[in-house]
């Protein structure tokens, strides 16, 4: 196994420190606003909003067992079950899906 060239370390620690320093920001900025009315949920969308443009391209991408087991986790999620559920969910449905399809 060959180590990755000094560029390749150089811009994960440079990811990394720049993802600590976006979040750090984020709490000096905040500090001392309380979000209300429309700004609230606004911010409240955000995170389930990003995990759904990192997540629907590989769900649109991939076969009828991943696309399948993808809706019935956010079924699931939509039912407000517990997260371990929810995962759960996914996990065994796609190994179904994949065992029903194959």
């Amino acid at each position: 196994m060959r180590w990755p060239e000094p560029q390749v370390w150089a811009a994960l620690i440079a990811a990394g420190l720049a993802t600590y320093l976006v979040r750090l920001a984020g709490f000096y900025v905040l500090k001392g606003f309380a979000p209300r009315g429309r700004t609230k949920a606004a911010l409240d969308a955000l995170p389930p909003a990003v995990l759904m443009a990192v997540i629907a391209p590989t769900v649109l991408a991939t076969g009828p067992a991943e696309t399948g087991a993808a809706l019935a986790t956010a079924v699931a999620a939509a039912l407000r079950l517990p997260m371990v559920v929810v995962i759960l969910t996914g996990v065994a449905s796609v190994v179904l899906l994949r065992m029903m399809l194959a």
